[in-house]
Order: C-alpha cells, then structure tokens, then sequence
C-alpha cells in the first residue's frame, strides 16, 4: 500500500521539492527530483496548436484547478516568494473566462496550500489534501468551492493525510490516489462520496508514486507518470465498478509535476519534469481505445508544477515554474486540437 521515503530527507530546494511531501529520492536523502536539472526539452512538432492568453493574476505553481459552466478556478498553490523553509502557500482564488480572456478574483480558500489537488462534482469544486502554508506537513483538510454563491465549505477530512496526490471524479464519487505523506510513497486510494460527506477505502493502486496526474475517460480513472524512486512512465486504469487496476501502454516520456485534462475524448498529458531534458513542453494524448500515445504540438513554455483544464473546445495550461530558484509562472496558454 505504501513505501518508505528515508526520515533523513534533505530538501534540495524546498520550493519545488516538496520533501515534506515525500517527493525526494528513496535510493538516495542526499538527491531530490530536480538535483539534476539540464534545461529544457523541445518535443517535435505533431498536431494542434497553442496561443497565449490573459497571464494568471497571481504566478504561482503546485496550484490547484478546476472547470465550471466553462470558467477554469486556479487555487491555492506557491507564490515563490520565500526560498527557504518557510514556505508561502496561497489561499486566493481566481476565475479565467475564456469567452473574455479575463480573469476575476474570488473569495479565498480558508486553507493556505500546495501540493494538493482539485475534483469537480455538480459545479462544487473541491481541494484536498496538500501540504501547509503554515507548519509544512501533509494535510487531510478537504474544503469544497461553490462558484454559485462564491462560498467555502469544510467537509470530512481525507483519512489518509498526503501530497502530491491527484485526483479524479466518476459518477459523483471522488477517487484520491497515491501521493506521500508519513515517510511514506503511497498507493493509496480513497473515495470521497458527498451526498453523505464520507471516505471509503479501495483498491490500491499497482505503483505507489507521488507528483502524478489522473484522467478520466469513459468511467475509468487513468494515473500518469509521476515519480517513485525516479520520474515514470507507468499508466494505470482503475475501474471503480470492479474495484480493480490494470496496466496500460506507458507515456512516451517519463516525468512527473506534470498535468492531465481530457478533451475530445483523449487524456492529454502536458508539461512535468524529468532528468533527463529537464523542464518539459512536451504534451502527448493517450487513446484509450487504442491503448496508443500520440505526440502533440509542444506547449509554448515548457514548465511543471502546472494545471490544466478543459473548458469548451480548448485545454488551458495554466502557471507552473520553470527553473530552480523560485520563479512561479502567470503563464496561461491555449490547445486547440
């Protein structure tokens, strides 16, 4: 169900390497996942296209995000504006429209947080889990957003307390799958039911991993990439109607703090970082009923610890960073297929 993280983490640069979140390296607590930058990988030219957009308001990566009646909410996340320990996580809330390329300010989430992840169900959106702006550990808090009345609602806590988990929403019920939290890489995957505020536990997930992204295609939850003990690869399906997981052809490029949207039936894996090139624009779709990946156009700046969202017939990749040293991206830019 999990794996060990070694207690002798040693955070790299705790901005972008989340160490109390687990996300350092088991075989070595000397080397984090971005030790070893070499700059930035350019994938080949393929399909679609990309523009750019009304920048963020406020730049920020590690944030959260997600689509209702067609605006995409950025929440939360890091500001970049400590290098050190004391990490500032972020409790605003913005509304992009595409429809204007605008962006409005709403009412803050109650709690400062990154490394957290975002569902949506019947226009509710909700955060949980992440890592705290004000004692930097694993947070259970799950608070739900309703754009209708601009409001904030505390719900059940999460019974497993983590970061750098992700997400995914079928049929009303929100899966949450692996992270770190505890010392600990986790397979763990918890189903949070709204219309009686509980969590239920299920099956876990194959590859216990951190700083992975989730898609959902046709009732099934994809897990993509993400890292344990080194950037993966690896997708796996869960079908909650059978409550089982299944290999499926791994991505092209392994990577992690990357992110996933569907759009036109296709799960999109964007952005994310590896060793080997560095801060990635890459963006390739998985087909599932092909089990195939196809490359895509490269997103115009390459980065991780980005978000995207899929709001009409364009997929927006929104903030992220792009170097070592703290330099959180307002960077907002359009897909079309």
């Amino acid at each position: 169900m999990y794996r060990q993280i070694p207690i002798a983490c040693t955070v790299f640069v705790f901005a972008f390497v989340f160490a109390a979140s687990g996300c350092s390296s088991a075989s070595n607590p000397m080397v984090s996942p971005l030790a070893n930058a070499v700059g930035f990988r350019h994938a080949p030219q393929s399909v679609g296209s990309w523009s750019t957009k009304e920048s963020l308001p406020t730049a920020r990566s590690f944030l959260g995000a997600g689509t209702v009646n067609a605006k995409v909410y950025a929440i939360g996340g890091y500001d970049g504006a400590t290098g050190n320990l004391n990490i500032t996580g972020l409790r605003s809330v913005e509304a992009y429209d595409p429809r204007t390329d605008t962006w409005t300010s709403k009412a803050p989430m109650p709690t400062a947080r990154y490394e957290f992840a975002v569902g949506v169900i019947n226009g509710i959106l909700y955060a949980v889990g992440g890592v705290s702006s004000s004692n930097n550990i694993q947070l259970n808090t799950v608070e739900a957003y309703d754009p209708a009345t601009d409001t904030w609602t505390a719900k059940a806590s999460m019974p497993t307390a983590r970061a750098g988990l992700a997400v995914g929403v079928i049929d009303g019920i929100l899966y949450a799958v692996g992270g770190a939290g505890d010392g600990f890489y986790l397979s763990t995957v918890e189903a949070y039911n709204p219309a009686t505020n509980t969590w239920t536990a299920k099956a876990s997930m194959p590859t216990a991993r951190c700083c992975l992204a989730i898609g959902v295609v046709n009732g099934r939850l994809y897990a993509v990439g993400g890292y344990y003990p080194n950037p993966l690869s690896i997708v796996e399906a869960y079908n909650p109607a059978t409550n089982r997981w299944t290999p499926k052809a791994s991505m092209p490029t392994a990577r992690f703090n990357l992110a996933a949207s569907v759009l036109g039936g296709e799960l999109f894996a964007v952005g994310g970082y590896n060793y080997d090139d560095g801060f990635l624009d890459t963006v390739e779709a998985y087909d599932t009923a092909t089990d195939s990946w196809q490359a895509k156009s490269t997103m115009p700046t390459a980065r991780a610890g980005l978000v995207t969202g899929a709001a009409g017939s364009k997929l927006y990749a929104i903030g992220g960073y792009a170097c070592l040293v703290g330099c959180p991206l307002g960077k907002v830019e359009s897909f079309t297929p």
